[in-house]
């Protein structure tokens, strides 16, 4: 996997967050520290636009984490030298793959 199809995913799943955002007028944030506490949708009918909004959020965060530890690996290995020098070669677009 590459840091642009890793990036590509982690936009894909902020525009999912933002049709539950609209829809509900709630950001995930908060939404998700209710939801994580238990608490329960007043109307049955957003008991699976709940699941999916969490699970939703939950992968953003994996993806984000999977994105950071990518970065890292990349520096302590010394594939890039600085993440300056990766901008340049993620702003052009290379196929940037993460270590496994």
């Amino acid at each position: 996997m590459t840091l642009d199809e890793i990036l590509r995913d982690l936009h894909a799943l902020r525009e999912d967050l933002l049709v539950f955002e609209r829809k509900y007028n709630m950001p995930t944030e908060v939404f998700f520290q209710a939801y994580s506490n238990g608490e329960e949708p007043a109307d049955t009918a957003w008991v699976l636009d709940w699941s999916e909004w969490a699970a939703t959020y939950e992968l953003l965060e994996d993806r984000l984490t999977q994105y950071r530890r990518g970065v890292q690996r990349l520096l302590m290995d010394a594939q890039v030298s600085s993440l300056s020098q990766l901008m340049e070669r993620t702003a052009r677009h290379e196929p940037v793959a993460v270590p496994a």
